[in-house]
C-alpha cells in the first residue's frame, strides 16, 4: 500500500515562490519515481517534474529553470520548489509515485493559484 500526502499549495502573486511537499507512506514497496503533475479544468494532467530513486530529474518545458524537484529516499519525501511563479502555473498539483514493480499512486492534490 502506498499513501501520498501533499502540502504547501496556496495563493501567491506572480513572481513569488511556493514549495510543495509530498510524503509517501509505503508498506512493502520501494518507490522508483516521484513526480509532480498538474491539471487545470478541462485539460489533461501534465508532467511538471520527476525524479528517480537515483536522482535523475526531468522537467516540463514550461517550468525548466524555475522549478526544482528534490527527494529524500530515506524519508520517502519529495519537494517541488517553485520560483518565479506565473499565472499560467495556476493548477491543481498532484504527487505521483511509481514503484520498482510498476505500481502507480496519486495524491489527492494541492491547489496552487497565482494571480497577476
Amino acid at each position: 500500500q502506498v499513501q501520498l500526502a501533499e502540502s504547501g499549495g496556496g495563493s501567491v502573486q506572480a513572481g513569488e515562490s511556493l514549495r510543495l511537499s509530498c510524503v509517501a507512506s509505503t508498506i512493502g514497496f520501494t518507490i522508483n519515481v516521484m513526480a509532480w503533475y498538474r491539471q487545470t479544468p478541462g485539460n489533461q494532467r501534465e508532467l511538471v517534474a520527476s525524479i528517480t530513486f537515483g536522482g535523475i530529474t526531468n522537467y516540463g518545458s514550461s517550468v525548466k529553470g524555475r522549478f526544482t524537484i528534490s527527494r529524500d529516499n530515506a524519508k520517502n519525501t519529495a519537494a517541488l520548489q517553485m520560483n518565479s511563479l506565473k499565472p499560467e502555473d495556476t493548477a491543481m498539483y498532484y504527487c505521483n509515485t511509481v514503484t520498482f514493480g510498476g505500481r502507480y499512486d496519486w495524491g489527492q492534490g494541492t491547489q496552487v493559484t497565482v494571480s497577476s
